[in-house]
């Protein structure tokens, strides 16, 4: 016998309650993955650091794209996710006269900084990187600040991603096509406490 797992509330639920809550509570940015209610931590100072870098090194090595910061997506199979990553990497442009939930396929990247939270296992190294993946998303980049590595998901087939390389901070690290692109990622070493 399969359990089937129900949300607790409908998509539409959840971005009326999404926008409840930016008007409400300042800095409190909340997700709907998996069916699941989820709220984001405020960044830190050097998460907002690891940011800058990589829009400095993408502006830098592929000027046709750009960083899109807390971008709105729709993900998951079924549509019936919304997530926020830390950057979304798309052609520049892309997202104007788009909803705050837009739709994910012109994204080439999406990114995650880990949190200093009791939730980052669950959320950025399981659920979102399913979700990404079964959006179809190329590459799922989590800089992760406790492990002081950069995890690369690329390939998605399903709900997940056929290849998963870890690369230490101060590394080269290769984000594979449709990117073909390297970082060099000594300069996050700066940025963990």
């Amino acid at each position: 016998m399969t359990a089937v797992q129900e949300s607790l509330m409908t998509t539409e639920e959840f971005e009326e309650l999404a926008r409840a809550a930016d008007h409400i509570a300042e800095g409190v940015r909340l997700e709907f993955i998996n069916g699941k209610l989820g709220v984001k931590a405020v960044p830190d100072g050097d998460h907002g650091c690891i940011i800058e870098w990589l829009i400095r090194a993408c502006l830098l090595l592929r000027p046709d794209l750009w960083l899109f910061q807390e971008q709105g997506l729709k993900v998951d199979a079924y549509r019936a996710g919304r997530a926020r990553p830390d950057g979304a990497l798309a052609p520049s442009g892309v997202f104007a006269g788009q909803p705050e939930w837009a739709d994910p396929s012109p994204v080439v990247m999406v990114v995650e900084v880990t949190s200093h939270d009791q939730d980052t296992e669950r959320r950025d190294r399981q659920e979102k990187p399913k979700a990404y993946a079964s959006t179809g998303i190329p590459i799922y980049l989590l800089i992760d600040r406790e492990l002081c590595a950069v995890v690369v998901h690329s390939e998605p087939v399903d709900d997940r991603y056929k290849r998963v390389e870890t690369v230490s901070f101060g590394a080269m690290v290769n984000l594979p096509k449709p990117l073909d692109i390297k970082l060099d990622t000594e300069p996050l070493k700066d940025w963990v406490r």
